[in-house]
């Protein structure tokens, strides 16, 4: 269970309005004394260059006052024996890297950990995520819904399900289909959503709810050879609102990180249910960071949300682009709306990935868009598009 403490240091303004979202530290004290009546725009002001080149083009990250490149790095694909091609697109200009413990089990941030060792850490803006929190937060409501009887089990199913169809989250073109798993996902969260009321006393808070972030940027600076993040993304791939919204331990370890030192601004990126997610995220007027699932698949479920985000200043990275429309080389159809949608918008003669890029960044109140180069073929092929946005 959270103590005492730990639950009135969150009452009492330990995630102030500056404080959480990362705001410059002036008048900041180790014991969360209450800084929300500092002006949650100020970070823009301070506006911060990294690695700028005039050959890529740069926006600002929202309220964080980080001017990032149109197109940033993401991090699924880099090992420890595949990093050199994150170079080539530092060199043209890139300077946001995007990784978590998750990607290779660690591989990507040992990967990450190689060009951090060759390139000025001043020059380019570091991401990792805790991504053991919401898979974490559902096994432990998963073993109790085990032990439940099975009239319980249905009536906690049956809400789900309701929680589910009320937001639309299963909607195949707002859903995406993005992964192998990404419904059980869904389900798992709703079902942990649902179960928090009744049975929520049940988990020790403390431990799987704060701890368990602390423990887990501890371990990604650790392979990462740095010590600190620009941005700490959490959870990562959040499923519901409810993830951003019933659990101040959250918020509580971010603030205890920030204070230490270890991470800058607070982010939440999103698959399933992103403009549940990014609603959540703007009114909580804490997260400054959101990296969620847009694309001309689900643009007209997105709009408002992205909206309202940016006009709190929330700076909005737009992933899974390219996906709806191309999953392959040998699959590379997709979602044939979609692809007719995109010929119309993006003319020219470039792949389908590089339209999808193109079309994303046509829109102003994104920050960037992320792509996980592979090599450096894909790298020549993407990091040029800012370019020709226009």
């Amino acid at each position: 269970m959270a103590s005492p403490n730990s639950r009135r240091r969150f009452l009492k303004g330990s995630i102030g309005t500056a404080v959480a979202a990362g705001l410059p530290e002036s008048g900041q004290s180790a014991s969360g004394d209450d800084l929300s009546s500092q002006n949650a725009t100020t970070a823009a002001s301070q506006v911060q260059w990294r690695n700028r080149n005039e050959a890529m083009r740069y926006r600002m990250l929202g309220r964080t006052g980080m001017m990032v490149s149109e197109i940033v790095m993401g991090g699924n694909e880099i090992t420890p024996d595949n990093y050199q091609h994150v170079f080539e697109a530092m060199d043209m200009g890139l300077n946001y890297l995007d990784t978590s413990p998750a990607y290779g089990k660690g591989a990507s941030e040992l990967g990450f950990a190689k060009v951090i060792k060759q390139r000025p850490r001043d020059q380019f803006f570091l991401t990792s995520k805790v991504s053991v929190w919401d898979l974490n937060r559902n096994e432990r409501f998963e073993k109790i819904y085990n032990g439940l009887s099975g009239d319980e089990q249905s009536r906690l199913r049956g809400a789900a399900d309701d929680l589910i169809a009320q937001r639309g989250a299963a909607e195949p073109d707002y859903l995406g289909g993005y992964f192998g798993g990404q419904t059980r996902e869904l389900n798992a969260a709703a079902l942990s959503d649902v179960m928090e009321a009744t049975y929520g006393d049940r988990i020790d808070r403390d431990k799987n709810y704060r701890q368990i972030i602390i423990d887990s940027v501890e371990g990604s600076l650790q392979r990462l050879g740095t010590d600190h993040l620009d941005v700490l993304m959490c959870p990562h791939g959040a499923s519901s609102p409810v993830e951003l919204t019933r659990y101040p331990e959250i918020f509580d370890a971010f603030n205890e990180l920030k204070v230490d030192g270890k991470v800058r601004f607070l982010g939440v990126s999103s698959h399933n249910d992103p403009a549940g997610v990014l609603d959540a995220a703007t009114k909580s007027g804490i997260y400054s960071v959101a990296m969620v699932a847009y694309n001309v698949v689900n643009e007209s479920f997105m709009n408002q949300a992205i909206d309202a985000a940016h006009d709190a200043g929330v700076g909005l990275i737009a992933m899974k682009v390219a996906r709806p429309v191309y999953r392959s080389p040998k699959s590379a159809n997709g979602n044939r709306e979609g692809r007719k949608r995109l010929d119309a918008a993006i003319g020219g003669d470039w792949s389908i990935p590089q339209k999808a890029y193109l079309w994303a960044l046509r829109n102003p109140k994104l920050s960037a868009v992320i792509s996980n180069m592979v090599n450096a073929e894909q790298v020549s092929e993407n990091v040029i598009l800012p370019r020709h946005n226009g």
